[in-house]
């Protein structure tokens, strides 16, 4: 059964892995746009800022477990795909849309199965 406080932790939970996508992603954008765009070397203070964060919020997750990981995997993997059609302003082909879909659906399946991430 559905209760608010399932549908609360599980929105907190997509939140936070959604967030740490978008730092580790940061991470490895900032690297890329200095050495690959010739942009500034003060780049090298947000990247680690938000690699600093990205740690931290992986101290967030609810453990440290294969499961946690594998979850976060098919979150990170979708907010990548978003990454590649909103900034970098690349199409997405069917295939690309449908292995987002299948991450995010393996994804909530992990994170809702009974005795999963959301207690």
């Amino acid at each position: 059964m559905i209760t608010d406080l399932s549908v609360t932790k599980l929105l907190t939970t997509l939140g936070l892995f959604f967030l740490t996508a978008l730092m580790e992603i940061l991470g490895c954008y900032f690297p890329y746009l200095i050495l690959n765009q010739g942009r500034s070397h003060w780049f090298w203070i947000p990247t680690a800022l938000v690699l600093a964060i990205f740690v931290w919020l992986l101290t967030l997750h609810p453990a440290a477990s294969g499961r946690i990981y594998a979850a976060y995997g098919g979150i990170y993997i979708f907010s990548a795909l978003m990454w590649l059609k909103f900034v970098d302003h690349v199409s997405l082909s069917r295939w690309d849309v449908l292995g987002g879909a299948i991450v995010i659906a393996g994804a909530l399946i992990i994170i809702l199965q009974p005795q999963g991430l959301i207690r």
